[in-house]
C-alpha cells in the first residue's frame, strides 16, 4: 500500500511540474547569475541582446547577450555594455532607414521611366 502511494505522489508531482513548464515556458530561461565585468572579445560577438527585467518569473535584472549558441549575463549597469546597446540600437535604425531611402528611390526612377 506504501508503495502505491509513493508512485501515487510522484506521478501528482511530475504532472505539476509538466503543467509549470506549459504554462511558464521562459521560467527557466532567467539569469540568475550576472556578471560586471565583460572582455571586448565577447561583446564584438554579440549578435543581438535581449533586457531581462526583475519582475515576473525572473528576480534578477540584467542583460542577455546572444552569440553563435552560448548566451552571457550581464549587469545592465555595465558601461561597455550600455555602450554596445546604443550601438546596436543605432545601427538597427539607419538600416532600416536606408532600405525605406533605397526603396523610395527605385520607386521614383520608375515613374520617371513611364513618364
Amino acid at each position: 500500500c506504501k508503495l502505491g502511494l509513493i508512485s501515487l505522489i510522484s506521478m501528482l508531482f511530475l504532472t505539476l511540474q509538466l503543467l509549470f513548464l506549459a504554462l511558464f515556458p521562459g521560467a527557466f530561461d532567467c539569469c540568475i547569475k550576472i556578471s560586471d565585468e565583460i572582455p571586448k572579445g565577447i561583446l564584438r560577438r554579440v549578435k543581438r541582446f535581449e533586457i531581462q527585467k526583475a519582475d515576473g518569473l525572473c528576480h534578477l535584472e540584467a542583460v542577455i547577450l546572444h552569440m553563435k549558441g552560448k548566451k552571457f549575463c550581464v549587469n545592465p549597469r555595465n558601461r561597455k555594455v550600455k555602450k554596445m546597446m546604443k550601438k546596436m540600437k543605432h545601427k538597427i535604425h539607419r538600416s532600416k532607414f536606408h532600405i525605406r531611402k533605397q526603396r523610395r528611390t527605385r520607386i521614383t526612377k520608375e515613374k520617371e521611366q513611364k513618364q
